[in-house]
């Protein structure tokens, strides 16, 4: 889901130049404005009109408003003077645009005016009115949770007309449920699955929960049409911290994981979660074990302050205030000697020393010294790291990969790095080659090839030569993944002209 504003407005024409994937110009279209919302949306904003676009763009459904408020595949929420209204995707209208308010949940919309409210269900193509409240949502679940001043409501349930004191939303199947005699369990269809005897109830995560009655604590797994009690004791357990521990007789004796029992333990002093679902179990003989979600990661086999989650065979230990690295048998393989270490990622770690930041190995070699203010995890044998106020890359030898130097680099999602200087962008590729160096106000990798660009209020497009493909010209440059197709809008209509040829950019003559 995304929030986008796309507003109808009296301009003048623009042409649209339509490229194909090979940047191979197919046609020009005339429309004052193209935004593309999905795969099977495009629409077009011209003269106070805002209207759909079929593939070939041409104009096929009004949309009867003035801007799109908000697109959630695949369901459009469009704004008029007289309030929000929705399409299908496919140019089905279903509420027209004079509602104050409309919420969307999957095949599910959920359409305010005033304190009534109306829902419509994509799979039976229904609109129903659901009554008259003083607030509704829909719920994770698929559900709408109504309230008035006297209580809760679920108006697509089998007893739409049932009052509760409390309904908790906690995942996409389940509901919380309170009324006078306890706590209970409600399903995706509104049906009890546990009912509402439980005197306290606590969602932990998927679809387990933690509840006690009477003298009796549980821990449930629900199904769908269902409750399971996975655990039952009359021994205490407690919910702290992200813990849960059992204690008998009042002393310390279970870690409990989400449907029964993780250790079995006599002599355990203290658990500390440490994070990841992970834990420090520490036994009366002072030594300390890493416990995980299976079980045993390193056994209580050593005196250490405390054990952090690792990767790589080797987790990250602390003793005497001082970090280095253990091995599953607690045996030491750095040995304690860092303020401060993080995990192997690709055999490597980073340490802090001195306040400064490094290398280390897995033979407990430096590979750089503490030389760095800031540092990041290797990624395919690179890493960002920062020095004297800026940011260089660095290879898994120590030494830079490039000698510039930037005010900023970032990791994209592609493994290309984007660099920085004085508010300008450039391009590193994943081999560390620098495709362009920063001179842009905005740049974005779109396709295989294909590097959108803009300086000033122009935009162009780039292959990962460096190279333009199309010239920094264009008012916006729009890419139509569904079409396989790119749109370059351009300010004025025009006829076509010759192009000719100077370094890498192609310039129109006469344009």
């Amino acid at each position: 889901m995304f929030l986008v504003t796309i507003t109808a407005k009296i301009a003048k024409s623009q042409t649209y130049e339509v490229f194909d994937q090979n940047l191979k110009l197919k046609s020009r279209i005339e429309f004052d404005h193209i935004s593309i919302l999905g795969e099977a949306v495009r629409i077009s904003s011209s003269n106070n009109e805002l209207k759909l676009l079929s593939k070939e763009y041409k104009p096929f459904v009004d949309l009867n408003a003035l801007s799109v408020y908000n697109y959630d595949q695949p369901w459009i929420i469009v704004e008029g003077p007289n309030g929000k209204g929705a399409f299908h995707e496919y140019g089905e209208e279903i509420f027209a645009a004079e509602y104050d308010n409309i919420d969307v949940f999957y095949t599910r919309l959920l359409a305010r005016k005033e304190n009534q409210f109306w829902v419509y269900d994509h799979s039976t193509r229904k609109t129903t009115s659901i009554g008259t409240f003083q607030e509704a949502k829909l719920a994770l679940n698929g559900q709408v949770i109504a309230r008035n001043p006297e209580g809760f409501f679920l108006p697509l349930s089998e007893n739409p007309k049932k009052q509760y004191e409390e309904l908790q939303e906690v995942n996409a199947n389940f509901l919380i449920s309170k009324e006078a005699s306890g706590y209970g369990l409600i399903s995706r269809e509104g049906n009890y699955i546990l009912e509402p005897i439980i005197d306290h109830m606590v969602y932990l995560d998927g679809d387990y929960f933690y509840a006690f009655d009477g003298k009796q604590y549980m821990l449930i797994r629900c199904l769908e049409a269902r409750a399971d009690i996975k655990y039952t004791s009359y021994h205490k357990i407690t919910l702290e911290d992200g813990m849960l521990l059992e204690y008998i007789h009042g002393k310390l004796r279970r870690v409990m994981k989400n449907d029964g029992i993780l250790l079995d333990q006599i002599g355990m002093e203290k658990v500390t979660y440490v994070g990841e679902k992970h834990y420090n179990v520490l036994l009366r003989d002072k030594n300390t074990g890493l416990l995980g979600p299976k079980g045993w990661e390193v056994p209580p086999l050593i005196e250490v302050d405390f054990i952090l989650p690792g990767s790589e065979g080797l987790y990250p230990a602390k003793k005497s205030g001082k970090f280095g690295f253990i091995d599953p048998s607690g045996n030491w393989v750095v040995e304690s000697q860092f303020e401060e270490v993080g995990k192997f990622i690709e055999g490597i770690a980073t340490f802090r020393l001195g306040g400064n930041w490094g290398f280390i190995n897995k033979q407990g070699t430096q590979i750089t010294g503490a030389d760095f203010e800031q540092v990041f995890d290797f990624h395919r044998g690179k890493a960002i790291v920062k020095q004297g106020g800026k940011y260089l890359l660095i290879g898994i030898d120590g030494n830079p990969i490039l000698e510039k130097t930037f005010d900023r680099i970032s990791l994209a999602a592609d493994n290309y790095f984007i660099t920085e200087n004085d508010n300008k962008f450039g391009l590193i590729s994943p081999e560390g080659k620098e495709i362009v160096e920063p001179k842009f106000e905005e740049l974005r990798r779109e396709d295989l090839n294909k590097i959108l660009v803009r300086i000033g209020n122009k935009y162009g497009i780039l292959d990962e030569n460096g190279d333009y493909v199309l010239p920094v010209y264009y008012k916006s440059i729009v890419f139509d993944t569904g079409n396989n197709q790119i749109l370059a809008e351009d300010d004025y209509q025009f006829t076509p002209v010759e192009t000719i040829e100077t370094g890498n950019v192609k310039k129109k003559k006469g344009a």
